[in-house]
């Protein structure tokens, strides 16, 4: 590694790592500002609101503009570099602009790999920690608003239900039927179904059970039965946050899980799946448009070059955002959505 290579480094890594700690403080700030009523209202502590909360929400702050405060960061410091002539001395030395672009791919390495990894094994961490403190101190607990929910727990056993109250996690007019072969083996009707988290058991009340073996049936009913059933409440629906704090085996196998059970909600979890991988990818080809933009040495300045740089930036965003509409809303596949802006 040359000088002006670590010179480079040094530049690239100092302007994003300073940029990026002025808009965390700035966030933090008008943060506390917002939701200083809550805090104080609901008495949280001085310690969780420091710890679980801020030191948490940082790193995923800054993953979220690592690629566009890289792209700020190439834009401003090379435009200098430019205007003070450094870039002209650097290539009438006999140095290529291709070579010119290795100290720039190697800090955009270390960005990307620090995203990376953050993204898919940090951040979700982080996250269950600043969502709990959130629901607990500053938003209500969410409620499942879905009526009709129909579901797969696994290949052939379906979960119907009119309506699911997920404060006491009770199920109302729920049904259970297990079909082989394309023929109904079980079905089981209950008025209501009540999950007790303390013994992993489900409490039907008024309930029916029809066993269909070959042409004969067996018809069990009561009023009230103690029972162990393949389901879990949160076979009703999640909360949408509740993939923010999965790591990349636990996203994977939930999204899984999903497609069995036929979740229209799959192209959002896919896409945060995706997002992960690709979002980092971005901190190269923003550096590269980065460098390509702002190494000439043009009248109207870095001013120019920040502007353009910015212009080009959001334009990546808002492209972001209509193709991961098309992707929920259509038939784009979530990992052409995420790669293609």
């Amino acid at each position: 590694m040359k000088l002006i290579d670590r010179y480079i480094i040094r530049k690239f890594l100092g302007t994003f790592f300073y940029a990026i700690t002025l808009i965390i403080t700035i966030a933090i700030i008008f943060d506390i500002s917002e939701k200083i009523d809550e805090f104080i209202e609901k008495k949280a502590p001085f310690k969780a609101i420091v710890f679980d909360y801020y030191f948490n929400f940082i790193p995923f702050f800054v993953n979220l503009f690592a690629p566009l405060f890289t792209f700020i960061a190439v834009i401003f410091f090379t435009s200098r570099m430019a205007f003070n002539t450094e870039i002209v001395a650097i290539l009438t030395g006999g140095v290529s602009f291709r070579r010119l672009l290795l100290p720039y791919m190697l800090a955009a390495s270390v960005i990307a790999g620090m995203s990376l990894y953050l993204n898919h094994y940090v951040i979700p961490h982080a996250n269950a920690a600043r969502i709990k403190f959130e629901l607990t101190y500053v938003r209500p607990r969410y409620r499942i608003s879905a009526v009709n929910i129909h579901g797969q727990i696994k290949p052939g056993e379906y979960f119907y239900a009119e309506d699911f109250n997920n404060f006491d996690n009770i199920a109302s007019k729920f049904s259970l039927e297990l079909i082989s072969d394309g023929v109904l083996k079980r079905k089981l009707l209950a008025n209501t179904a009540r999950f007790d988290s303390a013994t992993a058991k489900w409490q039907l009340t008024q309930y029916f059970i029809r066993d269909i073996k070959g042409m004969k049936e067996q018809i069990k009913l009561g009023e009230k039965l103690d029972t162990v059933l393949s389901l879990t409440p949160r076979d009703f629906g999640t909360r949408s946050q509740s993939t923010e704090m999965m790591n990349r085996p636990e996203l994977m196998a939930f999204i899984a899980r999903e497609k069995i059970k036929g979740n229209d909600e799959v192209p959002f979890y896919e896409l945060e799946h995706y997002r992960r991988t690709s979002l980092p990818f971005a901190t190269f080809i923003l550096t590269l448009i980065g460098v390509a933009i702002s190494s000439r040495k043009v009248r109207g300045g870095i001013g120019l070059h920040i502007g353009l740089g910015l212009l080009l930036s959001f334009s990546y965003i808002l492209f972001m955002q209509i193709t991961n509409t098309f992707s929920t809303n259509s038939n784009l596949p979530a990992l052409v959505a995420v790669w293609i802006p």
